[in-house]
């Protein structure tokens, strides 16, 4: 079974309500221009999809990918934002408007730059402004954000710990999970993937779930809306860095 059929195994198996993918190829020739989120949503059965390419390169090496979701319930309002303009190795930021039966759901899914913590303070800053007008919304909920931040949540000068820091300023941010590892693999060394959740969410549980899909490990969270059952949400990522 290839990387891509894993993929698509795990979100089987586990079934969650809503998966968050990060660097999921539409078309790259490092992936023989499969389009994956296709593949996986077809293979899933699954029966919404919204991909968000923020990194194009035309040519005969041609790269196009994004963050991506899947959902069991209708998505709506989807929103792209780039963090740059680099023709390779651009990150960047989407978001989606879930309704769960009569619970409106904001989901902000992003990926953060691996290799410069200067890099990932800069690219938090658009998501924190981009929280900050939903949350002026009398009809939403904060919204919930989850990616790989390439980053652990310990360093008080990097992305995740100043994230919690500055967006209480809109909302009260917790991560999940706390004190898990998810990179790489094989050896996990280091928790770089969170799912964040505002009050009033509450989370019920929150795992790492052991794979070999791709090169970080999936996260799960069971999360409580207010006046609802729960949902789940996965962020199970199928990118290289």
């Amino acid at each position: 079974m290839n990387a891509n059929c894993r993929i698509a195994a795990i979100v089987k198996k586990r079934s969650p309500d809503i998966v968050a993918f990060q660097e999921v190829d539409q078309s790259s020739h490092w992936n023989r221009h499969i389009d994956l989120l296709k593949h996986i949503q077809e293979e899933t059965e699954y029966p919404y999809s919204e991909h968000g390419i923020h990194n194009t390169r035309l040519g005969r090496k041609a790269l196009c990918y994004g963050n991506a979701f899947l959902s069991k319930h209708p998505i709506s309002n989807c929103r792209v934002t780039p963090f740059g303009k680099k023709s390779i190795g651009e990150k960047g930021f989407m978001e989606v408007s879930i309704q769960i039966d009569s619970i409106p759901l904001e989901i902000i899914n992003l990926h953060l730059d691996f290799r410069s913590r200067r890099s990932r303070m800069a690219q938090i800053d658009p998501v924190l402004e981009r929280i900050g007008t939903l949350t002026k919304s009398s009809t939403t909920f904060p919204p919930i954000t989850c990616g790989d931040f390439n980053t652990g949540s310990k360093r008080f000068s990097d992305a995740v710990r100043q994230f919690l820091i500055r967006s209480a300023e809109h909302a009260r941010y917790t991560y999940h999970p706390q004190n898990k590892r998810t990179f790489p693999t094989h050896l996990p060394s280091r928790g770089l993937d969170f799912i964040l959740v505002p009050k009033p969410f509450v989370v019920r549980q929150a795992n790492v779930i052991k794979s070999v899909a791709s090169d970080h490990l999936p996260v799960v969270a069971e999360i409580i809306a207010p006046c609802s059952t729960e949902s789940s949400v996965s962020e199970p990522n199928t990118h290289r860095d």
